[in-house]
């Protein structure tokens, strides 16, 4: 619609004709103020719809009238052949009254004009972060710091302290104590089982891998945010750099699931390295394939044409699925040893019964809850830009938020697995994932009030919301269930080597 450097006046868009619903439905989003948002080379602009003119001042008493805006004007600026910034203005001289329930014939129109500006094209993002640098916008991140900050010492300062003194006591009693004492020690007694290898290994190894990898594309696109190769409000070069990365980290997937695979068994690793290739892209292909579905059905722009699902197909079977390969030989070939000389029982023991701070349901809810509780205000600011209204230029502050995440799903996730094995219960392995990966849940909650107290509504945008936002918690149930199990099998070979070494 708008060609580069080439100015338009009243130039003709589209001719429409509106019914009486959809006239009901304009008159309510101007009553609401609602606006449009658009992208034109990834910049964003807006522009209010219509107006409402309150005639309750009049002699006459008459109800509010009602202008649809039928022409908008885009005022762009460049530098030589890059565009810096645009703006989007609704004309009010330009409006057809919708009052009344009739059927219209409108002919939408709009002009554009390009002037020339001396501001780089580096710069040009410069006043979106003049707006989140405002002072309300500072405040909200500011308290969002010090809330993460303050559960973090309350969980190291509290639940450290009586950590660290029932270890020391345990261990002190296992060097010092005589051997009736030292039966009484519970995760002491179940050194034989806890190096036992978990249920559904291949499964458990896939999770691990995807996870990895998910974890690597993280921190990259933080990389490329700080190096600013990437622009975070950039939603296409983001999307790209997303598809590229994800494709070229399928090797951490092969490599990781596969060397730990191979560390308990000598065969069988390729189920595990074909599962961490579909764990995460399967479930997200069938979501995105049925958005794509709706989108087409309502022939809106975001429906991908047929042509850009067959290149990312491609790309995938060329690169993607060669790289899982060769990443998962790799770790096949130069696998770690596992380092652990226990000798395990060929049949493992009877747990007891536990309290319930030691069960599945209870650690997920706690190692959920107070991760989730240290970045919700960062999430709600997260969510209120991925959804529109929002524009989170700072990705320094969403580095720290995500920091202070993974910080303390590791110190819960060494807890928790320490409260376990005191109750001689050895399983600690999936049960380690899943507390992890239990904020991703709470994750996915959230998204149901974030929704409740939004004003998004229709099925499109009811179905493009929770299918993109379940994609997104289940990528952080994957990373953060990663994190937590390689926290938790550190802790767990450190306590058993000093008893050993003891």
């Amino acid at each position: 619609m708008l060609k580069f450097k080439l100015d338009n006046t009243d130039a003709a868009l589209c001719q429409k004709k509106i019914n009486q619903n959809d006239i009901a439905k304009f008159r309510n989003a101007i009553a609401m103020d609602y606006y449009f948002q658009m992208y034109y080379d990834d910049l964003p602009l807006w522009g209010f719809i219509g107006k409402v003119e309150d005639n309750s001042w009049s002699m006459d008493g008459k109800a509010p009238t009602y202008f649809l805006f039928k022409h908008i004007q885009f005022n762009a600026l460049h530098n030589n052949n890059q565009i810096i910034e645009i703006h989007a203005f609704s004309d009010p001289n330009s409006a057809v009254d919708i009052t009344d329930d009739v059927d219209l014939d409108i002919t939408f129109t709009y002009s554009v004009f390009w002037n020339e500006t001396s501001t780089l094209f580096k710069s040009r993002m410069n006043r979106y972060l003049r707006a989140s640098l405002l002072p309300v916008h500072q405040k909200i991140h500011w308290f969002s710091c010090v809330n993460s900050v303050v559960i973090i010492v309350l969980l190291l300062g509290l639940l450290a302290f009586l950590f660290m003194q029932n270890l020391r006591n345990d261990l002190r009693r296992n060097t010092v104590g005589d051997e009736e004492e030292n039966k009484e020690i519970g995760w002491k007694c179940i050194q034989n089982d806890v190096f036992r290898c978990p249920l559904s290994m291949p499964l458990f190894c896939a999770a691990l891998g995807t996870g990895a990898q998910l974890l690597t594309l993280v921190l990259v696109l933080f990389a490329l945010a700080f190096t600013g190769i990437l622009y975070p409000q950039s939603r296409g070069a983001l999307s790209t750099s997303i598809i590229i990365v994800y494709t070229l980290t399928s090797a951490v997937a092969g490599y990781t699931s596969a060397s730990f695979y191979s560390q308990f068994a000598k065969t069988g690793w390729e189920r595990s390295v074909f599962l961490a290739g579909t764990l995460f892209l399967g479930p997200f292909i069938f979501i995105a394939f049925t958005l794509n579905l709706v989108a087409a059905y309502f022939g809106t722009t975001a429906a991908l044409p047929f042509g850009t699902i067959f290149v990312l197909v491609f790309v995938h079977m060329v690169i993607g699925i060669p790289l899982l390969a060769l990443g998962g030989l790799r770790g096949c070939n130069f696998r770690p040893e596992f380092q652990e000389s226990h000798t395990n029982r060929k049949f493992s023991r009877e747990v007891p019964p536990s309290i319930w701070y030691c069960r599945i349901p209870g650690q997920m809810f706690i190692a959920g809850l107070l991760p989730f509780s240290a970045i919700v205000m960062e999430l709600h600011q997260l969510y209120a830009s991925i959804w529109g209204y929002k524009i989170f230029t700072l990705p320094g502050i969403l580095f720290i938020t995500f920091m202070i995440l993974v910080l303390v799903t590791a110190v819960l996730s060494i807890l928790l697995t320490y409260f376990q094995l005191t109750v001689e219960d050895p399983d600690w392995w999936w049960r380690s994932f899943l507390r992890g990966g239990s904020v991703g849940i709470f994750m996915f909650l959230y998204s149901f009030y974030f929704y409740s107290k939004s004003s998004m509504s229709g099925f499109m945008q009811t179905v493009f919301y929770f299918g993109y936002s379940a994609s997104m918690c289940y990528a952080f149930f994957l990373m953060l269930g990663t994190v937590s199990f390689y926290t938790s099998l550190t802790f767990v070979r450190r306590i058993y080597h000093t008893v050993k070494s003891e």
